[in-house]
């Protein structure tokens, strides 16, 4: 897309409706941000909710957790009623306040220390070797489905030790929920999402009741550490602990997949970048927090102001839903030097793709290494890999990422031939 000029930028943010987006928005969000950044940073939607655009203003208001909310009660009546929907996103953990959500945060952060997370590494590097594997003797991948999606559907079922014979439903279910948060909802979605609720719920049930006879190590099983509660403290209601068991597995999900599609597909657009991945495979790191803060896997988050107050100079009434839009705050050139450049060395690279204060991910250094892992391993093995046809986007606006990306793979051996 060419640059708009002031006025078309202006343009761009005075229409700008998050619940009436236009496929081109979709396609290249970022020059509606740039406009909004640059002409309404603190834009007031027809709804009477306000959308925040610039690094600052989105870090203050993670900082700041008293004064904005992440409490979903009165802000999700209305769009979802007295459904399952409502019962899933009210109860976990991202849309709670301490102490709720410090008390379920921290049994799930308990399961996830560094020792942990360094003992899941040998496993992850077979499963991407496998897929590697399987992709090269095609020749060919649909990049989503065939790789990206299968590393965290094994991976955080393998932290609630859900048997392999039951994995198939999550990622289905995942999708269907998470695609109930846009913005905008229709009445498909909002019914295939209450049936992904029912459905996940009546199969975590049975898991826990399995689970309760059986207990795992609560050192590296996360649903036996949050069945069994802090020691000598309060344990979690049915409710949470079914709902949260849901939330860890779409945390875990959607995300990391988009963050390994999007890295990779990314490659392919600058690739000098690819070669310099390729010629030091110690970038990774940094090539990592690149995509993550280039192409964010979670573009939007959502608080509510408790008291009045103000945001970047405009009064906030209290009661006012405010959208943290992290893909933009992830461009802002105040923060960062030539922003719609992706470029593996940068550094600092302090983005907000894993938010930011208490909310921030609690499984941020899990998403890193299936990514380091992901990327890493498919540059090396297949360094020519090229598109095979026009990925398709996945259509949301709060998660971006792709549906499905084919791809023609070049082993390295190839080059040598």
């Amino acid at each position: 897309m060419p640059p708009a000029t002031a006025s078309d930028a202006s343009t761009l943010a005075r229409d700008f409706d998050l619940r009436h987006l236009d496929p081109a928005f979709h396609a290249d969000p970022y020059p509606v941000y740039h406009a909004l950044r640059t002409h309404e940073p603190v834009k007031r939607m027809p709804d009477g909710s306000l959308f925040l655009t610039r690094f600052r203003d989105v870090q203050a208001v993670y900082r700041d957790a008293k004064t904005f909310s992440s409490d979903k009660t009165v802000e999700f009546k209305p769009k979802y009623g007295d459904s399952p929907l409502y019962a899933h996103h009210t109860t976990s953990l991202v849309f709670n306040d301490p102490p709720r959500h410090t008390r379920v945060r921290k049994l799930i952060a308990g399961a996830l220390t560094a020792r942990a997370i360094a003992a899941m590494e040998p496993g992850l590097v077979r499963l991407v070797d496998g897929l590697l594997d399987a992709a090269g003797a095609r020749g060919r991948i649909d990049l989503i489905g065939e790789f990206a999606s299968a590393i965290p559907v094994e991976i955080i079922g393998n932290l609630l030790d859900v048997p392999h014979a039951e994995r198939e439903p999550l990622r289905d279910w995942s999708l269907a929920i998470l695609g109930a948060l846009e913005p905008s909802l229709t009445a498909a979605q909002f019914e295939r999402g209450n049936r992904a609720v029912d459905e996940f719920v009546g199969y975590l049930r049975d898991l826990v009741a399995r689970r309760r006879r059986a207990p795992g190590d609560p050192q590296h099983d996360v649903l036996t550490r949050l069945i069994q509660g802090e020691e000598g403290g309060e344990q979690l209601s049915e409710a949470e602990l079914l709902q949260n068991c849901i939330f860890i597995l779409n945390a875990g999900h959607e995300t990391t997949t988009n963050l390994i599609g999007n890295g990779l597909v990314t490659l392919t657009q600058w690739p000098e970048q690819r070669a310099a991945l390729l010629h030091e495979p110690s970038l990774i790191e940094s090539a990592v927090e690149e995509c993550l803060r280039f192409e964010s896997s979670n573009q939007l988050g959502n608080r509510m102001a408790t008291v009045d107050t103000e945001i970047g100079g405009v009064a906030v009434a209290r009661g006012t839903p405010v959208t943290l839009c992290i893909g933009a705050a992830n461009r802002d050139p105040e923060q960062f030097a030539d922003p719609d450049r992706f470029d593996i060395r940068r550094d600092p690279n302090r983005h907000l793709a894993f938010g930011f204060g208490i909310h921030q991910c609690a499984g941020l250094s899990l998403a890193r290494l299936e990514a380091r892992i992901a990327i890493g391993r498919f540059v090396q093995r297949f360094p020519d890999y090229r598109l095979d046809g026009e990925p398709t986007r996945g259509g949301r606006v709060r998660f971006r990422g792709f549906a499905e990306v084919p791809l023609e793979l070049v082993p390295a051996a190839s080059r040598t031939a």
